[in-house]
């Protein structure tokens, strides 16, 4: 088994911070973004989408995906469990989870990619309008999530999941996006302390 990471990038730090929370091993090799090894044909064989992470597993097997190879430690390890484990509780991680992957990362992922100069030769067309039609829906959701915050500590449960993981790697990832947390949403802030103070945050971070 062998998981290809790249260091600081957000999606292969979903998987790091849920590997720690797991405390599960697995043998790394880094992909240099910045070198291109992603666009290399040895890389591309494991993966045409020319994203990591990505996990071969000892058959040959090949899973893309954050959520993905997150899914499979989960079933492989199921505790501390982090998807949920009623069918209630998976419900409602899986409602949250889409909500915030769709909602609020992809608005800061298409604002990093479309605004961003060192981006332009990768993101073809970078349409710099639609960078900055993203920022506001980012601000939407952080103000719907604040008012969940409100009355709950955690987003999608009364402990952690891999919804607090996935939201607090997309929550730091705005400073990249250039789009600043806003001071008076109290309770994001509060939740964000809370998640970032876990030691297994700091994987891949």
């Amino acid at each position: 088994m062998k998981l290809y990471l790249s260091a600081r990038a957000p999606n292969p730090r979903r998987v790091q911070f849920f590997l720690a929370e797991k405390g599960i091993e697995v043998p790394v090799q880094l992909v240099d973004l910045a070198q291109k090894e992603h666009l290399k044909d040895e890389f591309l064989r494991l993966n045409p989408r020319k994203k990591v992470p990505v996990l071969v597993l000892d058959d040959g097997t090949i899973i893309a995906e954050s959520i993905a190879i997150c899914r499979y430690f989960e079933a492989l390890q199921p505790e501390p469990n982090l998807f949920g484990k009623t069918p209630q509780e998976v419900a409602l991680v899986e409602m949250w989870l889409r909500q915030v992957e769709i909602e609020f990362w992809l608005p800061i992922q298409f604002a990093f990619r479309h605004l961003h100069p060192a981006l332009a030769e990768r993101e073809i067309p970078q349409v710099k309008d639609w960078g900055e039609a993203n920022k506001p829906k980012v601000l939407d959701f952080l103000s719907y999530l604040n008012d969940r915050l409100s009355e709950s500590a955690y987003i999608a449960l009364d402990r952690f999941t891999v919804v607090d993981l996935v939201a607090l790697v997309a929550v730091d990832f705005m400073r990249a996006a250039r789009i600043a947390l806003p001071e008076d949403l109290v309770h994001v802030a509060r939740w964000r302390a809370l998640v970032s103070a876990r030691p297994a945050a700091q994987a891949g971070a």
